[in-house]
């Protein structure tokens, strides 16, 4: 029994507005035995997210937040997150700029995936934008969220080579492909003791 307790997993919440594809792998990797976080909140800015469907296919609890207030928006995720005991906050593709209020409160807990190789392409229209700087590479990035856009500590990036007939949707694709792996890893190694 002594043993369990040093084995909790970190209350997570998930942020998203999209697709929620992330959220998937994230939700899969969480249910590993060597996983160190648990899945416990689903926060969307936008109810007509395909990924708040996952709530309902794994049980977990979902809340909807609209930001027309974003003080108020904020404030309201707050309570729930403490609620809830969330520990830890993984942004998947929300498309929502927190504060620095509200990354305050969460200081070093806060973790986004950016598919570019920051600091390159911080910001919307990642592939595009590589496509037509005409870089080699592209790929995906894990950092600490902190009040300035995708600038915060770099945890892990993985390269994807441009091809030359490359798309911008193509290269989303091959990237996506390649952040379900890399936001597991990039958990893993920030909680390797």
């Amino acid at each position: 029994m002594a043993l369990l307790i040093g084995c909790k997993k970190i209350k997570t919440a998930v942020f998203i507005s999209g697709n929620g594809s992330n959220l998937k792998a994230l939700i899969k990797f969480s249910k590993l035995k060597k996983s160190p976080i648990s899945i416990n909140l689903i926060i969307s800015n936008n109810a007509k997210s395909k990924g708040l469907n996952y709530s309902s296919i794994y049980k977990i609890k979902k809340k909807i937040f609209d930001f027309e207030n974003k003080n108020l928006a904020e404030k309201k995720i707050l309570r729930e997150l403490k609620k809830e005991k969330i520990n830890l906050i993984c942004l998947a593709g929300f498309m929502k700029i927190l504060s620095e209020k509200f990354i305050k409160n969460f200081k070093g807990k806060i973790l986004n995936i950016h598919p570019s190789l920051l600091p390159k392409f911080k910001g919307l229209n990642t592939h595009r934008r590589a496509i037509k700087n005409k870089e080699i590479y592209s790929g995906c990035t894990v950092h600490f969220v902190n009040s300035k856009l995708d600038s915060g500590k770099i945890i892990l990036q993985k390269k994807v080579k441009i091809l030359k007939n490359e798309t911008p949707k193509s290269l989303s694709k091959k990237i996506l492909v390649q952040e379900h792996k890399l936001y597991p890893k990039a958990i893993i190694k920030i909680f390797r003791h």
